[in-house]
């Protein structure tokens, strides 16, 4: 039972295997539950493990925050970690706006006006001012983000609050995010997708940039508020901001970053990210800020940072959107506005519906805004409202602001970035040793080194004898939650040995006259693992963008939140994988590991050999990304999700790590983005 150098238990594979054949080239190594769960959960719940500790986390530093000065402190670090976690915001540029047209209604016009936010990067809205002589100039102003729908300012909804609004003696501007209404995307005639669709696409090049899609629409945000008070009917002092879903996060980021903000209302958004994770998973890209669980940013948070500063929580019963969790999040907040003796400024608007931007709530949001912007509280009744088409609505006369002249898509501003960054990666890589930058790598990533990995728990759990050699099923445990599956392939006499990784699972190449026994019959002992996620534990039942993310999308998002990447996470894998392999004191020439690995494997695997170029003796990669920066020359991108690490792009591309390794790498059959085969592999 030592033979491997360490205690190993041998279970029963009666019970362990009960519910499927024990049949003798049956290479399943784990049994179908794993601690009560099915064993396609295992990432599902070590990552919720995680997030549940860090709302316990939470919940003890908000009760900690008593004093003024306490509050004031949490209120100022927890912005600048906002920022910072969306790679720091744009220099202000000018605006260069126009008016393209103008609707007369009874009360109000409607004014169409385009902006750029950066430069040659269009918004386009629709700004909606009284024309009523009940009310005079100059105005209190209410910014209006509008929420996932396509049409976006031109959905009646929205167009409806503009006009409430206008009506009751506010302007308000209602402008299309980016990636929806009249900001719909092209890229070289690609057919346009949803808008949750295409922030999505747009925030997997921005986190490799360091950035997130949610960057693009604050700025958005904070720019229309400086059109806003360049506008003389608007009294740049008394500014207001509500929208909902998506609009709603925009508006819990606005009111949380923008200081001249000074009353919001945010609709369907607001619950926490514990009942959302628990029970949606993570949402789109810009509703998922990097390690905000770890730094200490939930939905309360919003609703917390500018605190006393009023604001109406608008909620809908049967709201996908938790409605336990936003009623938390207000008591939490609730509590500490009457710490600071102003219980009155926030509110919770509750209405037994679906998600929505009803009549009751567009009513409340509108005498929420009179109450504190005009210092007018009294009922409001919606009439009747005169909906614009979408023609109508349009501020560019072919409807697609990228057709303007010098237009720029997100896409355009990431590859515009990338090429500041790639610049200076060369002059980095060129001027500073190799040593040092494996070191940065390091600490961007969070990978440790392999004498800081725990020792793994091993357990074998069967053996299959083949003509020649035998397989030995083997579950490794690097830490809690996490089962490695893996096959240990032992010919009868061996002289080194390889570390197998494919991404189709340890079993992929594992037959009878497959590529393995052909490494085995040559005399090497070879390890096939599943890294975690992978084979036995990939999962198969989820559905988040799932034809661009793959089934593991929710898992990599839960990361995120949490700070990590699954490249650092199956990098450690195979770095304890392999590290077991090397100090098997019953494998003789075996101290420096033969690494193969296959398909998005092989990013991890890169990593792993990089950092620990001592560890191997040689590196095969087939099928590998051909580089990050090539997920943003092409905008568009397939499966990548789980190869992203934030910041990356910052530091280091894959070339660098490949220029570290020198002869010991060997990459074939690169692919692109898209996953297709590239000529060229720049590696």
């Amino acid at each position: 039972m030592q033979r491997y150098g360490i205690v190993v238990r041998v279970f029963c594979l009666s019970l362990m295997f009960s519910g499927f054949a024990a049949a003798e080239d049956d290479l399943r190594v784990l049994p179908e539950t794993i601690e009560g769960f099915n064993r396609n959960e295992m990432m599902y719940r070590y990552l919720r493990r995680q997030v549940e500790a860090e709302f316990e986390n939470w919940k003890g530093e908000y009760e900690r925050r008593k004093t003024a000065e306490q509050i004031t402190e949490y209120q100022m670090h927890l912005r600048q970690k906002f920022i910072e976690a969306i790679g720091t915001l744009p220099e202000r540029t000018p605006l260069n706006p126009k008016v393209t047209g103008v609707i007369k209604r009874d009360g109000y016009r409607a004014e169409k006006v385009i902006f750029q936010s950066q430069p040659d990067f269009f918004v386009t809205g629709a700004l909606f001012v009284p024309e009523s002589a009940k009310y005079k100039p100059p105005y209190p102003a209410v910014l209006v983000p509008c929420g996932h729908i396509d049409i976006s300012k031109a959905h009646p909804a929205y167009q409806t609050m503009g006009a409430l609004l206008a009506l009751n003696g506010m302007v308000s501007f209602v402008y299309d995010p980016v990636a929806q209404g009249e900001r719909m995307e092209l890229i070289d005639g690609t057919p346009q997708t949803c808008s949750v669709t295409m922030h999505n696409k747009i925030g997997l090049g921005s986190i490799l940039l360091g950035q997130n899609t949610a960057r693009f629409e604050i700025w958005d945000g904070m720019r229309a508020i400086d059109y806003l008070q360049s506008r003389p009917e608007v009294d740049g002092k008394r500014i207001g901001c509500t929208g909902n879903s998506g609009g709603g996060t925009q508006t819990s980021y606005l009111m949380s970053l923008d200081s001249r903000i000074k009353v919001a209302s945010p609709s369907c958004y607001i619950t926490n990210i514990y009942e959302r994770i628990m029970d949606l998973g993570p949402q789109d890209a810009e509703q998922n800020i990097f390690g905000q669980l770890t730094f200490g940013m939930d939905h309360a948070d919003y609703l917390m940072m500018r605190a006393p500063m009023p604001i109406l929580i608008c909620a809908a019963t049967k709201d996908f959107f938790d409605i336990q969790g936003t009623w938390s999040s207000f008591r939490y907040a609730k509590r500490l506005y009457s710490r600071m003796g102003c219980a009155e400024r926030i509110d919770l608007l509750e209405n037994y519906a679906g998600h929505n931007y009803n009549k009751l709530q567009r009513e409340g949001v509108v005498r929420w805004m009179t109450r504190w912007l005009l210092d007018r509280d009294e009922p409001i009744v919606e009439p009747e409202i005169k909906i614009l088409t979408k023609e109508e609505m349009n501020c560019t006369e072919q409807g697609l602001s990228m057709l303007l002249k010098g237009s720029k898509s997100a896409f355009d501003m990431n590859r515009k970035f990338e090429e500041k960054l790639a610049g200076r990666r060369r002059q980095l890589w060129k001027n500073t040793q190799h040593s040092e930058m494996v070191k940065r790598v390091r600490n961007l990533t969070g990978i440790r080194r392999k004498c800081g990995l725990p020792k793994p728990k091993i357990e074998k759990v069967g053996t299959i004898e083949r003509d020649g050699y035998n397989i030995e099923k083997l579950i490794i445990k690097p830490e809690y939650g996490i089962y490695l599956p893996a096959l240990l392939f032992v010919p009868e006499k061996a002289g080194s040995a390889v570390l197998y990784l494919n991404e189709q699972g340890k079993s992929a190449d594992a037959d009878a006259n497959g590529p393995i026994e052909e490494l085995v019959k040559s005399g090497k002992i070879v390890m096939a693992v599943d890294v975690r996620g992978i084979g036995e534990t990939y999962q198969t039942n989820a559905a988040y963008s799932k034809d661009y993310f793959g089934n593991e999308g929710n898992e990599i998002f839960v990361a995120y939140l949490l700070g990590r990447s699954f490249v650092a996470m199956r990098t450690e894998d195979i770095l304890v994988c392999a590290r077991w392999l090397a100090e098997n004191k019953t494998i003789n020439g075996c101290e420096k590991i033969e690494l193969t690995a296959k398909g998005n494997l092989c990013v991890p695997a890169l990593h792993a050999a990089a950092l620990e170029q001592d560890m191997f003796k040689s590196v095969k990669l087939t099928g590998m990304l051909v580089s990050w920066s090539n997920v943003i020359e092409m905008g568009l991108s397939k499966m990548q999700a789980v190869n992203m690490v934030h910041g990356a792009l910052t530091t280091y591309d894959l070339d660098n790590l490949a220029e570290v390794l020198g002869d010991k790498l060997t990459i074939e059959k690169p692919t692109d983005a898209m996953q297709k085969p590239v000529k060229n592999n720049g590696l």
